[in-house]
């Protein structure tokens, strides 16, 4: 349900499609009921994108939003503000859709900066055109980069991405690595049948360059509404992937909110079997710490009860949570004029009634009364 506001409505909670407001007592900043407290922003710049991904829009592509419909870049630059000042978040991430594909991307990343000076500013991007704009990118401030990447060999890439861009996306990872948008992080979803075997060559090939991948289970948000729990690849079977060449053990560093679990990686002695996930002491590691490699696994190792994160879509609504069907407008409420302190409050209400997990109050993506939003990823922004 999108929810479509008008005129401001009172704090009380009682105008239509409001979220309650919180109570006199609740903490500052982006809390929620279950203790979480949002520091990680995610804005979409735009639900455009010129990739087709089957785990994420159907071959045809989807409806855009109206230009007028999307926030210029000085609404942006007012949400990101009231976020920093008001709210304390303290890393902004950048999404879409493709980010690439605005024009004022470079500017808009300029006046960021200008405004906050020591704010971590990262983008996800799908790496079409990125050598072109790497080097604007970092000078006007951008922090570093993701890049999705789910596959080496063109032909899979294709069939994956419905585009046949391989090389433009592996020329975009290289240009942000000489730019020094680094680390570099790049993103795969494993799809059953089509890329998964490719696993270990996808990591050798990352740890090779200085790249740290990062494996995503696949999620129900894809256009098309064909995700099944059943024909997704989970973090244990990828985990049994990598382990054929590679020990993993749990990187000593603090998780602190993210998604991704982290594990260091080192050889596996050949013809040696060792447990999966194990210390480098284990049997079955040799030689040094070759790397990392991280894990999403949204679906069946949830992370929800640290999540830091608060998501502004491309057309300035909130979203509390990725799976949540309920969304609340922050940019009607700009556009009628409210003050920094009005739409803060909005933004505040928003994100307390956040879900405990998946869209509900309690964990399961499998469950009966799992509902899977109406948005796709690109429409939301990851």
């Amino acid at each position: 349900m999108s929810v479509q506001l008008g005129m401001p409505e009172p704090r009380d909670g009682t105008g239509p499609g409001l979220p309650p407001a919180r109570p006199a007592d609740a903490p500052a900043g982006l809390a929620d009921r279950f203790g979480r407290r949002a520091t990680d922003m995610r804005l979409s710049l735009t639900d455009k994108c010129n990739l087709r991904c089957t785990y994420c829009m159907p071959a045809e592509g989807l409806e855009w939003l109206a230009k007028q419909a999307v926030m210029t870049a000085d609404e942006i630059v007012r949400i990101v503000r009231i976020g920093v000042e008001l709210l304390g978040v303290r890393e902004l991430r950048l999404t879409g859709g493709e980010p690439l594909v605005r024009a004022d991307l470079v500017d808009i990343i300029a006046a960021l900066r200008s405004n906050h000076p020591d704010l971590p500013i990262s983008m996800t991007t799908n790496g079409v055109g990125l050598d072109k704009k790497a080097a604007a990118l970092k000078a006007a401030g951008l922090t570093r980069i993701n890049v999705s990447l789910d596959s080496l060999h063109e032909e899979t890439f294709t069939k994956l991405t419905r585009r046949p861009f391989l090389d433009r996306v592996l020329a975009g990872v290289d240009a942000a690595w000489a730019a020094g948008l680094g680390p570099v992080k790049l993103n795969a979803v494993l799809m059953r049948g089509i890329n998964d075997a490719e696993s270990p060559a996808l990591l050798a090939w990352a740890l090779d360059r200085g790249y740290e991948l990062r494996f995503i289970e696949q999620m129900p948000l894809d256009a098309d509404h064909g995700w099944t729990r059943r024909n997704m690849i989970t973090a244990a079977e990828i985990r049994s992937l990598l382990s054929v060449d590679y020990v993993l053990s749990p990187d000593p560093r603090a998780r602190d909110g993210a998604p991704a679990e982290r594990f260091e990686v080192r050889r596996r002695v050949a013809g040696v079997e060792g447990p999966v996930d194990s210390g480098s002491e284990q049997l079955g590691a040799e030689g040094p710490v070759l790397g990392t490699v991280g894990i999403i696994a949204s679906v069946t190792e949830p992370f929800c009860a640290d999540c830091r994160r608060t998501r502004i879509t491309a057309e300035g609504k909130i979203m509390s949570c990725l799976f949540s069907r309920e969304e609340f407008d922050l940019l009607g409420l700009l556009r009628q004029g409210a003050s920094d302190e009005a739409l803060a409050e909005r933004w505040q209400d928003a994100m307390w009634v956040k879900p405990k997990a998946h869209g509900m109050d309690h964990t399961g993506l499998g469950a009966a009364d799992f509902v899977q939003p109406d948005r796709s990823m690109s429409a939301i922004g990851g």
